[in-house]
Parts: structure tokens; sequence; C-alpha cells
């Protein structure tokens, strides 16, 4: 795991505060998960946002020229 170099502030009223504690709710790691979460919704967005972009050129381009491509690759590498 990747040291913590960069620290992020949150204010809750004291009652949420004390069910959380009485919860034994940890609120940074629930926060990091909802973080992380966060960015990988938004990356998957990216990348369909880009599919989508790509969607006119892919189809111009055959399964076979695709085929092809890929064992022209394997044979150089």
């Amino acid at each position: 795991m990747e040291v913590l170099t960069r620290y992020v502030s949150v204010q809750v009223s004291g009652e949420l505060r004390e069910r959380m504690r009485e919860l034994g709710i940890e609120a940074s790691k629930v926060l990091r998960r909802a973080i992380e979460e966060e960015v990988r919704r938004r990356e998957i967005e990216k990348v369909k946002e880009v599919i989508e972009e790509l969607k006119p050129t892919l189809t111009e381009v055959s399964v076979e020229e695709v085929v092809r491509s890929i064992r022209q690759d394997r044979e150089r590498g």
C-alpha cells in the first residue's frame, strides 16, 4: 500500500460523530473507500466516452484486419 501524503478534513455534527463512534464507524476508512469508488466510477465514464467517440472509426475496421494486426504484432514481439 502506498504511503499517504495528503489529508482531507470533513466536518460532521457532534450528533453524527457520536452515532459513528457508537457504531464503530471509522470515518477515514469510509471516506477512503467512497473516494476510491468515485474515482473508479469517473474513470469508467471517461473510458465509455472515448469508446463512444471511437465507435464510428471502429465500425470501419473489419474483424479480419484486427486479427491480422494482432498476428503481425505477435510475430514482431
